[in-house]
């Protein structure tokens, strides 16, 4: 797993391996109507008889309408930092600093864990040799990539 997916899990906007094992399977779609397909591609045999014609029904109730996808729920991201900052005694801004929003987040802020986030979101290589331009790229493309997945940034944040 890599750093930012620790970051999404500690903000509640990924669930962590062991919620995932709890969840139960989604049905698949596809296996009712690859078992339709070979009853609808026989022509060639006789007449449907009247027996038949419940699998026809049977048929359409196996055939779901297509469900729309969920929205994205929004996770109060701010609120939640926000919390954490004010219960920490040594005053982190995470709304400027990277090292302040990984230590929030009680995640690895060393150069070096700072250095392989970077790396995973794909800092461009002229920022990654000057750590603090690296550091600047990083908290906007970490808060960026929060709110694709569903964290409300503001959106002075994301300038």
């Amino acid at each position: 797993m890599g750093l930012f997916s620790t970051i999404l899990e500690k903000l509640g906007l990924k669930k962590d391996k062991t919620e995932e094992a709890a969840a139960p399977a989604a049905p698949v779609a596809a296996a009712p109507k690859a078992e339709v397909k070979p009853a609808a591609a026989a022509p060639a045999k006789p007449a449907a008889t009247a027996a038949a014609r419940p699998m026809k029904d049977d048929r359409a109730m196996e055939d779901p309408k297509p469900v729309a996808p969920k929205a994205i729920s929004e996770v109060d991201v701010v609120a939640k930092l926000e919390k954490l900052a004010s219960e920490n005694p040594a005053q982190l801004n995470w709304k400027v600093s990277i090292v302040d929003l990984l230590k929030l987040l009680d995640i690895d802020s060393s150069g070096a864990a700072r250095k392989e986030l970077a790396e995973e979101l794909g800092c461009p290589a002229d920022q990654m040799s000057d750590s603090a331009r690296m550091n600047v790229w990083l908290h906007k493309e970490v808060l960026k990539k929060i709110a694709e997945n569903g964290g409300n940034i503001p959106a002075n944040l994301l300038d």
